[in-house]
């Protein structure tokens, strides 16, 4: 009852304010200042009222009570919330306060209102529907009257579809969402929860929480470490708008629960092949049992499939089908593939083939002794020519959510070619489905099944076509990573075992790209090397991922990956491991803000170098070191060891290393105020990166010198270096970088007394922090805009957003080993 009288309190307010602005429109200020007033009293906070009040009074001759409504929000906005008002207030309060002759005019006045959100993509998540669909009247209806016929109770639409596996719950879901699509104009989002999944674990919340902030527009550095602020944040972007949510295969309440929009205007559709008692009780879903297809329904699936005639012309056979098959939806449809591949082959031969097939996945029965999957599956598998099975049973050992050709070409021990072909001939059979960019999958009872009978296959040849696959990401996943840091030393790979060579890649783009593809195949795979204990190929993966998991700011994932690489390193017993893998676990630690946990794995990292007499080792580790105090915030420890660095790197003659240490140097005397020192130092390794060619290096060295500029009134200087600066940030694509920069440059254009420039620039650089989802920056930036255009000139100190791109994130001192 409270729900239905908050939402019509909501409704009324909404069309109170919607009133008000027709009468401001017409002129008729003084009848609703009384009661607007009233209305600004009940809700302090509201912008749009205040707005309105402001406007009324101004018009009903009461200027200064006009701009006192405009204080008091801002201050409450200030403390109750942190933020400032909205742009179209504060530009109502700066025309009021010029006393803006065009408000006092009645009709064809504009009120200020909520301004949109910045645009952001709609998500079509959902799969193709199934080409064919029958049946299923009576449960489209239940579902439509659930969502579409939703009561005015306030309450979230929660449909959960239960059944065995193979029943169809997937199909019925994505057939109704694509039905009515329109009803969803803000997106639809789709998530597999693999919670039987025989490949692994159920997805965790907080990757499943990950993965729907992403398809809301977030990018990955946005994205919260933790459960609770991921939940509240997707709440937030879910909030008032028409979505459906398909969350198929979940495994219980506890996975699905932080996966609920908070707004009753969303919808949910949940499948599964448990009752979800929770999921019912707490949060009042609609139950809908999906049972097997009757027999009118999966006849008329036949023949639409195979057409009538060939049906009708062994109507005794295709009773027999559906017997055999008893109206579950996929073993019909496995059936229909095989018997529409061999158009010659009699229907009675692959119903005489059902009725031979006896027990083999008991487990999975539908509880109707006419309808065992095993033997569904066991009939379509015997159907398989002995390399044809052999695939299909080797490409469900291979961890991951599916699989790309060149990935499987190694795990089958095939040419790419052949392995297209074999891969597009399980396909036709609907053993494994397309996905995008060439890739496969399975569906999960499938799988069950070939992962099964592949245990009759000898240890060797399992053991022997994973250790490929894991090889093949290994390479692969190094090649990608030597073009995103090229300077860093090389590491020596063992050489496949397999004939065929891991990808190659023409540009840091294409790995890049691969990298992308590939993540969750990359993060299973070095799961399953953890798991079976192949040591070098867990520290070698980890070491591999690290840059990219950084640029990308995949902490959470990197931090995993380095913990399982540190295990290793000590199950190895190689000192030169152990220094590499303590040394990017303590990076990983301090970029998650577990700075305890990166000074102990940092101090065992220098413990080691100090130990085995490796000075590059050490070096780099001080680097680390050195980021650790400056994160932590003392700039005096992070300055001494980052001139430790400098001093080994130089003895050493290691170039590439000296001129990062030497820039870090620099950036830490500019921190400390020591200009002249800061600007020699990273002059020295300006000329060190461009004699290298590192540009990556240029431009983070170049962004310091201007920073130095600034900071020492030079701001002709200042402006060329983040000038050149930008050239180099956007030819690396590093758009993050830019946004920086530009605020810098933006802020120096102000202090030079250029406000215009400076505007400009600003403009610029808030609309990537928009796109790039940095509130902090975005809130920063307006309100500098909203105190320049106020004061004219005004300029944040001594550059107090200033950020630079962090060498030691996109590099790795690595080991020969």
């Amino acid at each position: 009852m409270n729900g239905v009288r908050e939402m019509l309190e909501r409704e009324r307010l909404a069309a109170t304010l919607d009133r008000n602005d027709c009468a401001l429109r017409l002129g008729r200020h003084s009848n609703v200042l009384t009661e607007l007033a009233t209305t600004a009293a009940e809700h302090p906070l509201d912008e749009r009222v205040a707005g309105q009040l402001m406007l009324a009074l101004y018009r009903s001759g009461r200027s200064a009570e006009a701009l006192d409504q405009y204080r008091r929000i801002r201050d409450r906005l200030a403390e109750q919330l942190g933020t400032d008002p909205t742009p179209a207030l504060a530009e109502l309060h700066r025309r009021i306060l010029n006393a803006d002759p065009s408000l006092g005019h009645g009709p064809g006045i504009s009120v200020p209102d909520r301004p949109e959100p910045a645009a952001a993509p709609v998500p079509r998540q959902l799969p193709a529907p199934p080409p064919v669909f029958v049946g299923r009247v009576a449960e489209l209806a239940t579902i439509s009257a659930a969502i579409l016929g939703r009561t005015a109770r306030g309450a979230l639409p929660v449909v959960l579809i239960g059944g065995p596996g193979g029943v169809g719950k997937t199909w019925l879901a994505v057939h109704w969402a694509h039905q009515n699509i329109d009803q969803f104009p803000d997106g639809q989002l789709y998530l597999n929860l693999r919670g039987f999944d025989p490949s692994g674990s159920p997805v965790p919340r907080e990757i499943a929480l990950h993965g729907l902030l992403r398809a809301l527009g977030l990018p990955p550095a946005a994205v919260p470490m933790h459960l609770d602020t991921q939940v509240g944040l997707y709440r937030s972007l879910t909030a008032g708008k028409r979505i459906l949510v398909v969350l198929d295969n979940a495994r219980d309440t506890t996975q699905i629960e932080p996966l609920l929009p908070g707004s009753p205007t969303c919808a949910v559709l949940v499948t599964s092949r448990h009752r979800l008692a929770g999921l019912l009780t707490t949060h009042g879903a609609v139950p809908l049992a999906l049972d097997v297809l009757n027999r009118g329904d999966a006849h008329h699936l036949m023949s639409a499939c195979l057409g009538s005639d060939r049906v009708d012309a062994e109507s005794q056979a295709v009773q027999a089908l559906l017997d055999q098959c008893a109206g579950l939806p996929l073993a019909l449809s496995i059936v229909i593939a095989r018997a529409a591949r061999h158009r010659a082959l009699p229907l009675a031969d692959l119903a005489e083939e059902l009725l031979d097939a006896d027990t083999r996945l008991d487990a999975l029965s539908t509880g109707d002794g006419n309808a065992n999957l095993r033997a569904v599956f066991s009939c379509s598998h015997q159907a398989l020519d002995e390399d044809l099975a052999e695939v299909l049973e080797l490409v469900a050992l291979a961890p991951g959510p599916d699989i790309g050709v060149p990935a499987a070409a190694a795990l089958i021990d095939r040419p790419r070619g052949q392995t297209r072909m074999l891969l597009g001939k399980l396909e036709d059979a609907h053993l494994v489905q397309p996905g995008a960019q060439g890739r496969h999958r399975m569906h999960d009872l499938i799988r069950l099944y070939a992962t099964e009978v592949a245990g009759h296959r000898s240890a060797e040849t399992r053991t022997g076509a994973l250790r490929r696959l894991v090889e093949f990401y290994v390479h692969t996943a190094y090649a990608a990573d030597r073009l995103l840091r090229p300077h860093s030393p090389p590491i020596r790979l063992h050489r496949p075992t397999g004939p065929g060579p891991a990808a190659g890649f023409d540009t840091a783009d294409a790995g890049l790209s691969w990298l992308h593809n590939e993540h969750a195949c990359l993060l299973a795979v070095h799961r399953f090397a953890a798991e079976q204990g192949w040591h070098t190929a867990v520290w070698q993966l980890a070491d591999a991922l690290d840059t990219f998991h950084h640029q990308r700011g995949l902490r959470t994932a990197n931090l995993a990956m380095w913990r399982a690489a540190a295990a290793a390193a000590e199950a190895l017993s190689d000192p030169a491991v152990q220094l590499l893998a303590q040394r990017d676990l303590g990076r990983a630690c301090s970029a998650a803000g577990r700075h305890d946990e990166a000074l102990a794995h940092l101090g065992r990292a220098l413990a080691i170098a100090e130990q085995t007499g490796d000075t590059g080792g050490q070096a780099y580790t001080y680097l680390a070191v050195a980021w650790a105090w400056e994160l932590i915030g003392d700039d005096h420890l992070a300055a001494e060891y980052s001139e430790r660095a400098r001093r080994l790197f130089q003895q050493a003659r290691t170039a590439a290393w000296e001129a990062v240490a030497l820039n870090e140097v620099g950036w830490y005397a500019a921190r400390m105020g020591s200009f002249d020192r800061a600007r020699r130092h990273c002059e020295q390794s300006l000329r060190m990166f461009r004699r290298l060619g590192n540009p990556v290096g240029e431009a983070a060295t170049l962004d310091g010198l201007g920073y130095v500029a600034y900071r020492t009134g030079r701001y002709p200087e200042a402006v060329e270096y983040y000038q050149a600066t930008l050239t180099l940030y956007r030819r690396l694509g590093n758009s993050h970088a830019e946004a920086d920069t530009l605020d810098r440059l933006a802020e120096t254009y102000a202090a030079a007394g250029l406000p215009e420039r400076a505007r400009r620039v600003w403009r610029s650089a808030l609309g990537l922090y928009l796109s790039q989802h940095r509130p902090a920056d975005v809130q920063r930036l307006r309100g500098q805009l909203a105190a320049d255009e106020q004061e004219p000139g005004t300029v944040a100190v001594g550059h107090g957003a200033y950020r630079r791109q962090r060498l030691d994130a996109s590099e790795s001192w690595s080991i020969n080993s």
